[in-house]
Protein backbone atom coordinates (compact mmCIF):
# COMPACT_ATOMS: atom_id res chain seq x y z
CA UNK A 1 0.00 0.00 0.00
CA UNK A 2 1.48 3.03 -0.77
CA UNK A 3 0.38 6.44 1.10
CA UNK A 4 1.08 10.25 -0.14
CA UNK A 5 1.08 12.58 2.49
CA UNK A 6 1.30 16.39 2.25
CA UNK A 7 4.95 17.51 3.72
CA UNK A 8 3.21 19.66 6.31
CA UNK A 9 1.61 17.13 8.32
CA UNK A 10 3.39 16.10 11.33
CA UNK A 11 2.96 12.70 12.99
CA UNK A 12 2.94 11.05 9.58
CA UNK A 13 5.72 8.86 9.88
CA UNK A 14 4.34 7.57 13.08
CA UNK A 15 0.67 7.08 11.92
CA UNK A 16 0.81 6.24 8.95
CA UNK A 17 4.42 4.57 7.88
CA UNK A 18 3.26 1.04 9.82
CA UNK A 19 0.26 0.68 7.31
CA UNK A 20 2.31 1.32 3.98
CA UNK A 21 4.94 2.93 2.11
CA UNK A 22 5.11 6.32 2.72
CA UNK A 23 5.40 9.31 0.57
CA UNK A 24 5.65 12.90 1.33
CA UNK A 25 4.89 15.83 -0.94
CA UNK A 26 4.34 19.79 -0.27
CA UNK A 27 0.63 20.11 -0.43
CA UNK A 28 0.38 22.65 -3.80
CA UNK A 29 2.72 19.60 -5.96
CA UNK A 30 -0.34 16.87 -5.13
CA UNK A 31 -1.63 16.54 -8.44
CA UNK A 32 -3.22 13.85 -11.06
CA UNK A 33 0.43 13.27 -11.97
CA UNK A 34 1.07 12.51 -8.13
CA UNK A 35 -1.97 10.23 -7.77
CA UNK A 36 -0.55 7.91 -10.22
CA UNK A 37 0.45 4.39 -8.24
CA UNK A 38 -1.01 6.01 -4.88
CA UNK A 39 -3.74 4.11 -2.52
CA UNK A 40 -4.41 6.64 0.17
CA UNK A 41 -3.91 10.23 -0.07
CA UNK A 42 -3.49 13.02 3.45
CA UNK A 43 -3.69 16.43 2.59
CA UNK A 44 -4.33 20.09 4.17
CA UNK A 45 -6.76 22.58 3.06
CA UNK A 46 -3.22 24.12 0.21
CA UNK A 47 -4.09 21.16 -1.97
CA UNK A 48 -7.29 21.15 -4.16
CA UNK A 49 -8.72 17.97 -5.07
CA UNK A 50 -11.39 18.76 -7.50
CA UNK A 51 -13.87 16.41 -10.24
CA UNK A 52 -11.22 17.41 -12.58
CA UNK A 53 -8.03 15.76 -10.77
CA UNK A 54 -10.07 12.92 -9.88
CA UNK A 55 -11.26 12.11 -13.14
CA UNK A 56 -7.31 12.58 -14.50
CA UNK A 57 -6.16 10.45 -12.18
CA UNK A 58 -8.73 7.79 -12.21
CA UNK A 59 -8.64 7.60 -15.80
CA UNK A 60 -5.17 7.09 -15.75
CA UNK A 61 -5.39 4.00 -13.45
CA UNK A 62 -4.71 5.47 -10.10
CA UNK A 63 -5.71 3.11 -7.15
CA UNK A 64 -6.79 5.70 -5.08
CA UNK A 65 -9.39 4.54 -2.34
CA UNK A 66 -9.08 6.52 0.80
CA UNK A 67 -8.61 10.32 0.99
CA UNK A 68 -8.12 11.92 4.16
CA UNK A 69 -8.00 15.67 4.92
CA UNK A 70 -6.36 16.68 8.61
CA UNK A 71 -8.47 20.23 8.34
CA UNK A 72 -12.26 20.94 9.39
CA UNK A 73 -13.07 22.66 6.15
CA UNK A 74 -13.36 20.52 3.57
CA UNK A 75 -14.19 23.65 0.50
CA UNK A 76 -10.74 22.07 -1.29
CA UNK A 77 -12.22 18.51 -2.06
CA UNK A 78 -14.80 17.70 -3.81
CA UNK A 79 -16.88 14.96 -1.94
CA UNK A 80 -19.24 14.06 -4.62
CA UNK A 81 -16.36 13.36 -7.29
CA UNK A 82 -15.03 10.66 -5.06
CA UNK A 83 -18.28 8.81 -3.69
CA UNK A 84 -18.42 8.61 -7.94
CA UNK A 85 -15.35 6.93 -7.90
CA UNK A 86 -16.06 4.87 -4.88
CA UNK A 87 -12.47 6.94 -2.77
CA UNK A 88 -13.56 7.00 0.82
CA UNK A 89 -13.36 10.20 2.74
CA UNK A 90 -12.59 11.74 5.93
CA UNK A 91 -11.92 15.06 7.32
CA UNK A 92 -11.03 16.02 10.74
CA UNK A 93 -13.96 18.30 12.47
CA UNK A 94 -13.18 20.27 15.30
CA UNK A 95 -9.17 19.22 15.38
CA UNK A 96 -7.97 23.21 15.70
CA UNK A 97 -10.53 24.54 17.08
CA UNK A 98 -9.02 25.12 20.04
CA UNK A 99 -5.95 27.09 18.35
CA UNK A 100 -8.43 28.85 16.54
CA UNK A 101 -10.15 30.19 19.36
CA UNK A 102 -6.64 30.92 21.03
CA UNK A 103 -5.90 32.81 17.61
CA UNK A 104 -9.00 34.93 18.43
CA UNK A 105 -8.71 35.77 22.15
CA UNK A 106 -4.60 36.90 21.68
CA UNK A 107 -5.89 39.02 19.28
CA UNK A 108 -8.39 40.61 20.45
CA UNK A 109 -6.63 41.09 23.89
CA UNK A 110 -3.67 42.77 21.42
CA UNK A 111 -5.83 45.03 19.61
CA UNK A 112 -7.36 45.51 23.32
CA UNK A 113 -3.89 46.88 24.57
CA UNK A 114 -3.09 48.82 21.92
CA UNK A 115 -6.55 50.68 21.85
CA UNK A 116 -7.06 50.82 25.22
CA UNK A 117 -10.03 49.15 25.75
CA UNK A 118 -11.34 45.78 28.01
CA UNK A 119 -12.64 42.74 26.54
CA UNK A 120 -15.55 42.69 28.65
CA UNK A 121 -16.56 45.84 27.35
CA UNK A 122 -17.46 44.88 23.64
CA UNK A 123 -20.34 43.07 22.55
CA UNK A 124 -18.74 40.14 20.17
CA UNK A 125 -20.89 38.86 16.68
CA UNK A 126 -19.48 35.17 15.73
CA UNK A 127 -21.12 34.65 12.26
CA UNK A 128 -20.49 30.31 11.67
CA UNK A 129 -21.20 28.85 15.29
CA UNK A 130 -19.51 25.32 14.46
CA UNK A 131 -16.62 23.81 16.26
CA UNK A 132 -14.83 26.80 16.17
CA UNK A 133 -17.34 29.76 16.41
CA UNK A 134 -19.44 27.06 19.07
CA UNK A 135 -15.92 27.16 21.03
CA UNK A 136 -15.48 30.75 21.06
CA UNK A 137 -18.90 31.71 21.85
CA UNK A 138 -18.69 29.10 25.03
CA UNK A 139 -15.37 30.95 26.39
CA UNK A 140 -15.92 34.41 25.88
CA UNK A 141 -19.49 33.57 27.13
CA UNK A 142 -18.05 32.18 30.37
CA UNK A 143 -15.59 35.30 30.50
CA UNK A 144 -18.89 37.22 30.96
CA UNK A 145 -18.39 39.05 27.09
CA UNK A 146 -21.79 39.61 25.25
CA UNK A 147 -21.77 37.42 22.64
CA UNK A 148 -24.72 37.31 19.85
CA UNK A 149 -24.27 34.04 17.03
CA UNK A 150 -25.34 33.98 13.63
CA UNK A 151 -25.69 30.72 11.61
CA UNK A 152 -28.95 30.39 9.06
CA UNK A 153 -28.26 26.79 8.68
CA UNK A 154 -28.57 26.09 12.42
CA UNK A 155 -31.01 28.10 12.93
CA UNK A 156 -33.13 26.36 10.89
CA UNK A 157 -31.90 23.51 11.56
CA UNK A 158 -32.60 23.69 16.01
CA UNK A 159 -34.26 26.90 15.63
CA UNK A 160 -33.83 30.30 15.71
CA UNK A 161 -33.64 30.65 19.74
CA UNK A 162 -30.42 31.59 19.93
CA UNK A 163 -29.27 33.01 16.79
CA UNK A 164 -29.75 36.15 15.28
CA UNK A 165 -28.75 38.02 11.40
CA UNK A 166 -25.99 38.85 10.12
CA UNK A 167 -27.42 42.45 9.68
CA UNK A 168 -27.98 42.62 13.47
CA UNK A 169 -24.73 41.63 14.30
CA UNK A 170 -23.42 44.06 11.70
CA UNK A 171 -25.81 46.87 13.80
CA UNK A 172 -25.22 46.21 16.86
CA UNK A 173 -22.08 44.23 17.86
CA UNK A 174 -18.62 45.79 18.31
CA UNK A 175 -16.63 42.93 17.08
CA UNK A 176 -17.79 40.54 14.42
CA UNK A 177 -16.02 37.69 13.85
CA UNK A 178 -16.12 35.22 10.78
CA UNK A 179 -15.67 31.44 11.06
CA UNK A 180 -17.61 30.06 8.18
CA UNK A 181 -16.75 27.73 6.01
CA UNK A 182 -17.12 28.78 1.57
CA UNK A 183 -20.26 27.92 0.46
CA UNK A 184 -20.90 28.95 -3.14
CA UNK A 185 -24.21 27.63 -3.87
CA UNK A 186 -27.26 26.11 -2.14
CA UNK A 187 -29.30 28.58 0.14
CA UNK A 188 -26.97 29.68 2.69
CA UNK A 189 -23.84 30.60 0.25
CA UNK A 190 -20.64 32.29 2.05
CA UNK A 191 -18.86 33.88 -0.87
CA UNK A 192 -18.90 37.38 -0.35
CA UNK A 193 -21.21 36.79 2.65
CA UNK A 194 -19.38 40.17 3.69
CA UNK A 195 -19.64 42.58 0.47
CA UNK A 196 -19.01 46.00 -0.35
CA UNK A 197 -22.58 46.92 1.29
CA UNK A 198 -21.91 45.21 4.64
CA UNK A 199 -18.49 45.87 4.53
CA UNK A 200 -19.56 49.93 3.86
CA UNK A 201 -22.50 49.49 7.16
CA UNK A 202 -19.77 48.48 10.24
CA UNK A 203 -20.16 51.06 12.52
CA UNK A 204 -17.16 53.05 13.23
CA UNK A 205 -14.82 51.40 15.90
CA UNK A 206 -15.86 47.84 14.85
CA UNK A 207 -13.33 44.86 14.39
CA UNK A 208 -13.53 42.78 11.39
CA UNK A 209 -11.92 39.27 12.61
CA UNK A 210 -11.80 36.86 9.44
CA UNK A 211 -10.07 33.47 10.62
CA UNK A 212 -12.78 31.04 8.27
CA UNK A 213 -12.39 31.30 4.90
CA UNK A 214 -10.63 34.38 2.92
CA UNK A 215 -13.45 33.85 -0.09
CA UNK A 216 -16.43 34.96 2.85
CA UNK A 217 -14.95 38.84 2.90
CA UNK A 218 -14.83 41.06 -0.04
CA UNK A 219 -11.10 42.03 -0.45
CA UNK A 220 -11.38 44.65 -2.51
CA UNK A 221 -13.80 46.73 -0.73
CA UNK A 222 -12.37 46.04 2.63
CA UNK A 223 -9.12 47.15 1.28
CA UNK A 224 -11.59 50.29 0.46
CA UNK A 225 -13.14 50.97 3.50
CA UNK A 226 -9.65 50.79 5.29
CA UNK A 227 -7.75 52.77 2.68
CA UNK A 228 -10.40 55.17 2.73
CA UNK A 229 -11.89 56.09 6.06
CA UNK A 230 -9.85 53.76 8.03
CA UNK A 231 -12.45 53.95 10.85
CA UNK A 232 -12.49 49.94 11.47
CA UNK A 233 -9.84 47.94 12.53
CA UNK A 234 -9.14 44.23 10.43
CA UNK A 235 -7.28 41.13 11.72
CA UNK A 236 -7.14 39.15 8.74
CA UNK A 237 -5.91 35.22 9.02
CA UNK A 238 -7.49 34.38 5.52
CA UNK A 239 -7.34 35.69 2.21
CA UNK A 240 -8.79 35.80 -1.39
CA UNK A 241 -6.40 34.11 -3.85
CA UNK A 242 -4.06 32.55 -1.62
CA UNK A 243 -0.66 32.33 -1.34
CA UNK A 244 -0.69 35.71 -3.66
CA UNK A 245 -2.66 37.64 -1.18
CA UNK A 246 -3.40 41.52 -2.22
CA UNK A 247 -0.17 43.14 0.01
CA UNK A 248 -2.67 46.32 -0.15
CA UNK A 249 -4.90 44.58 1.89
CA UNK A 250 -2.19 43.11 4.07
CA UNK A 251 -0.39 46.11 5.12
CA UNK A 252 -3.75 48.06 6.17
CA UNK A 253 -4.59 44.89 8.36
CA UNK A 254 -3.94 45.85 11.90
CA UNK A 255 -3.24 42.14 12.13
CA UNK A 256 -2.31 40.05 9.16
CA UNK A 257 -1.03 36.32 9.58
CA UNK A 258 -0.66 33.46 6.55
CA UNK A 259 -4.09 31.18 7.46
CA UNK A 260 -2.07 29.87 10.63
CA UNK A 261 -4.82 30.08 13.02
CA UNK A 262 -5.14 26.77 13.61
CA UNK A 263 -1.66 25.86 13.39
CA UNK A 264 -1.19 24.69 16.98
CA UNK A 265 1.07 20.98 17.43
CA UNK A 266 -1.78 19.83 19.60
CA UNK A 267 -4.45 20.67 16.53
CA UNK A 268 -2.33 19.26 13.73
CA UNK A 269 -1.52 16.26 15.46
CA UNK A 270 -5.24 16.16 16.49
CA UNK A 271 -5.95 16.35 12.91
CA UNK A 272 -3.49 13.67 11.78
CA UNK A 273 -4.82 10.99 14.27
CA UNK A 274 -8.45 11.90 13.39
CA UNK A 275 -7.27 10.84 9.97
CA UNK A 276 -5.50 8.16 10.73
CA UNK A 277 -8.26 6.58 12.83
CA UNK A 278 -10.06 7.08 9.91
CA UNK A 279 -7.83 5.24 7.60
CA UNK A 280 -7.58 2.17 9.97
CA UNK A 281 -11.59 1.84 9.70
CA UNK A 282 -11.54 2.08 6.58
CA UNK A 283 -8.61 -1.04 6.27
CA UNK A 284 -10.19 -3.21 8.90
CA UNK A 285 -8.02 -2.38 11.39
CA UNK A 286 -6.78 -1.30 14.54
CA UNK A 287 -5.86 2.66 15.15
CA UNK A 288 -2.78 1.30 17.84
CA UNK A 289 -1.75 4.75 18.17
CA UNK A 290 -3.33 7.21 20.11
CA UNK A 291 -3.31 10.92 20.05
CA UNK A 292 -1.09 10.94 23.48
CA UNK A 293 1.31 8.88 21.90
CA UNK A 294 1.52 11.47 20.03
CA UNK A 295 1.69 14.94 22.04
CA UNK A 296 5.02 15.88 23.56
CA UNK A 297 5.29 17.60 26.62
CA UNK A 298 4.82 21.38 26.44
CA UNK A 299 7.91 23.36 26.30
CA UNK A 300 6.06 25.89 29.29
CA UNK A 301 3.94 23.52 31.15
CA UNK A 302 3.53 26.07 34.06
CA UNK A 303 3.82 29.44 35.29
CA UNK A 304 3.25 31.72 38.30
CA UNK A 305 0.83 34.66 38.67
CA UNK A 306 0.99 37.13 42.06
CA UNK A 307 -0.85 40.23 42.50
CA UNK A 308 -1.02 43.27 40.22
CA UNK A 309 -2.70 42.24 37.09
CA UNK A 310 -5.89 42.60 35.86
CA UNK A 311 -8.16 40.10 34.31
CA UNK A 312 -7.31 41.10 30.87
CA UNK A 313 -3.50 41.32 31.34
CA UNK A 314 -3.43 38.20 33.25
CA UNK A 315 -4.68 36.14 30.40
CA UNK A 316 -2.59 37.91 27.79
CA UNK A 317 0.54 37.22 29.41
CA UNK A 318 -0.65 33.67 29.48
CA UNK A 319 -1.73 33.69 26.32
CA UNK A 320 1.56 35.09 25.11
CA UNK A 321 3.24 32.56 26.98
CA UNK A 322 1.96 29.90 24.42
CA UNK A 323 0.88 31.68 21.52
CA UNK A 324 2.13 35.16 20.65
CA UNK A 325 0.01 36.65 17.10
CA UNK A 326 2.76 39.34 16.53
CA UNK A 327 5.25 36.54 15.55
CA UNK A 328 3.06 35.77 13.09
CA UNK A 329 2.43 39.59 11.84
CA UNK A 330 5.96 40.32 11.72
CA UNK A 331 6.56 37.01 10.02
CA UNK A 332 4.52 37.80 6.77
CA UNK A 333 5.42 40.48 6.59
CA UNK A 334 9.07 39.72 6.69
CA UNK A 335 8.67 36.81 4.60
CA UNK A 336 6.71 38.54 2.02
CA UNK A 337 8.53 41.10 1.39
CA UNK A 338 12.09 39.24 1.24
CA UNK A 339 10.39 36.71 -1.17
CA UNK A 340 7.84 37.93 -2.56
CA UNK A 341 3.68 37.81 -1.43
CA UNK A 342 2.82 33.75 -2.38
CA UNK A 343 6.37 32.61 -1.62
CA UNK A 344 6.65 34.07 1.65
CA UNK A 345 2.82 33.56 2.74
CA UNK A 346 3.79 29.42 1.85
CA UNK A 347 6.99 29.73 3.44
CA UNK A 348 5.42 30.92 6.60
CA UNK A 349 3.49 28.01 6.56
CA UNK A 350 5.69 25.23 5.53
CA UNK A 351 8.90 26.49 8.52
CA UNK A 352 5.76 27.64 11.24
CA UNK A 353 7.68 27.14 14.91
CA UNK A 354 6.26 25.55 17.37
CA UNK A 355 3.25 26.70 19.53
CA UNK A 356 0.72 25.12 21.76
CA UNK A 357 -2.13 25.65 23.32
CA UNK A 358 -3.61 27.25 26.44
CA UNK A 359 -4.80 24.36 27.85
CA UNK A 360 -1.25 23.02 27.92
CA UNK A 361 -0.84 25.79 30.43
CA UNK A 362 -1.23 25.33 34.35
CA UNK A 363 -1.01 28.98 35.80
CA UNK A 364 -0.43 28.89 39.66
CA UNK A 365 -2.38 31.47 41.46
CA UNK A 366 -0.36 33.24 44.10
CA UNK A 367 -2.54 34.87 47.11
CA UNK A 368 -2.46 38.39 45.13
CA UNK A 369 -3.63 36.72 41.52
CA UNK A 370 -6.41 34.24 42.72
CA UNK A 371 -9.54 36.57 41.75
CA UNK A 372 -7.78 36.31 38.24
CA UNK A 373 -8.50 32.48 38.08
CA UNK A 374 -12.65 32.61 37.23
CA UNK A 375 -11.41 34.62 34.30
CA UNK A 376 -8.26 32.54 33.13
CA UNK A 377 -10.43 29.33 33.63
CA UNK A 378 -13.12 30.38 31.28
CA UNK A 379 -10.55 31.38 28.91
CA UNK A 380 -9.36 27.56 28.91
CA UNK A 381 -6.42 28.00 30.80
CA UNK A 382 -5.98 25.47 33.84
CA UNK A 383 -4.75 27.27 37.47
CA UNK A 384 -3.79 25.80 40.94
CA UNK A 385 -3.49 27.77 44.00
Amino acid sequence: MKILVDANVPGAEACFGPLGELVRLPGREIDAAALRDIDALVIRSITRLDAATLDTAMAEGSPLRFVGTCTIGIDHVDPAALARHGIAFASAPGCNAEAVVDYVLTSLLTLAERQDWQLVSRRVGIVGAGNVGGRLRARLSAMGVECLACDPPRAQAEGSAGYESLDTLIETCDILCLHTPLVKKGAYPTHHLLDARRIAELAPGTVLLNAGRGDCVDGAALRQRLAGPGDITAVLDVWEREPAIDPALRDLAEIATPHIAGYSLDGKLRGTHQVYAALCRSLGLPARLGLDDLLPPPPVPRMVLENGLDPDEALRLCLRTVYDVRRDHDSLLRESRRLGMAQGFDTCRAHYPLRRELSTLTVELGAGAREVGPWLQAAGARTSS
